[in-house]
């Protein structure tokens, strides 16, 4: 749920802001600065490596189930709080300040985290100091690389912040959106289907909507058009796949979602070639029938020739779509 958290943050933020009368420019910036933020709250899962190293050379299963009950140690607690959000964002709207009041965000951030160590224990401190470091972090390059106000900041770390917990009332233990005080907003994750295989297709397919509507309003916002390649029909072949890959379930997600990725990713290859272009005036060049974006890189271009690539990515996003829409009815069907 990562990328949809990042995703929905910056569908929702760009698309605010461009109603709101900013520039399609600026609403870009504001929404990709609310998805770096809505995505650190999952640094909690640096943990999980811990599970990883302890399965090293188990099956790809084990080393699965060993990574996500690491993880729920400490898992969607204090950095997935609406309480813990409003000091961190305060703390990102200090750090991109010029003077010394920006050091301010230091203390204040230390303060969260010894008020984590003392409710949690040394890991839940430790998981927050890492929080702690993933917000400067994220608001250092916002004061390096946007011009963005101490305000503005504050406002678009709150809703990059605030929107994620929400998201993962779907998968596993809902968070703990009040912590540190005892509140239960969610006893259990929300169930779309009492079908666990459903639930999970089904969750499957929310995460697929917020990530067709972050590529949309990007598209949409950068002025972009695409279509989408006739290959991507090979997705809905994928059904196939119901008589060899297990039911997904939440336990059991991982032989589908990964399989069902690798789709996307093979109808994505064709587009891609990478090439050599001058340096003092290289950048990533989106190219096709008149179609030239720039970003500043040094000497290395990735060039999508036929299909563009804006329709490479939507041809790789359809096939996924259809794919598992294919899975779906089959499972049905059986």
């Amino acid at each position: 749920m990562f990328v949809g958290h990042a995703l929905l943050a910056f569908a929702l933020v760009a698309a605010v802001a461009a109603r709101l009368g900013h520039g399609n420019r600026r609403a870009l910036t504001l929404g990709v600065v609310a998805g770096a933020f809505a995505a650190v709250p999952d640094v909690d899962m640096a943990y999980a490596l811990v599970g990883l190293a302890e399965a090293a050379g188990s099956g790809p299963l084990s080393l699965a189930g060993s990574f996500w009950a690491s993880s729920t140690l400490v898992h969607r607690a204090v950095t997935h709080s609406f309480v813990v959000a409003v000091p961190a964002a305060v703390a990102a709207s200090l750090w991109v300040r010029t003077g010394p009041e920006r050091y301010a965000a230091v203390p204040l951030l230390a303060g969260v985290v010894a008020v984590t160590t003392t409710v949690s224990g040394p890991l839940g401190g430790a998981v927050t100091a890492l929080f702690a470091v993933a917000v400067l972090a994220v608001a250092s390059v916002v004061r390096r690389r946007t011009s963005l106000s101490p305000i503005g900041t504050l406002a678009v770390a709150l809703a990059g912040l605030l929107s994620h917990p929400p998201g993962d009332v779907l998968t596993g233990e809902p968070p703990a959106f009040f912590y540190p005080f005892d509140v239960t907003l969610l006893a259990e994750r929300v169930a779309l289907s009492p079908d666990p295989t459903l639930h999970l297709l089904g969750t499957f397919a929310v995460e697929l909507a917020v990530v067709w509507l972050g590529v949309l309003v990007a598209l949409r916002l950068a002025g972009v058009r695409a279509t989408v390649a006739p290959r991507a029909t090979l997705g809905a072949g994928y059904a196939a796949s119901v008589l060899v890959v297990p039911a997904p379930t939440l336990d059991l997600s991982y032989p589908f979602v990964f399989s069902v990725l690798a789709v996307g990713t093979v109808a994505l290859l064709p587009a891609i070639r990478t090439e050599r272009v001058g340096a003092g005036r290289g950048g990533i060049r989106v190219g096709g029938r008149g179609l030239a974006t720039r970003l500043p890189t040094p000497n290395v271009a990735v060039a999508f020739r036929q299909p563009e690539a804006t329709t490479a990515l939507l041809t790789a996003l359809s096939t996924v779509t259809l794919a598992w829409a294919g899975y779906a009815v089959a499972y049905l069907l059986l």
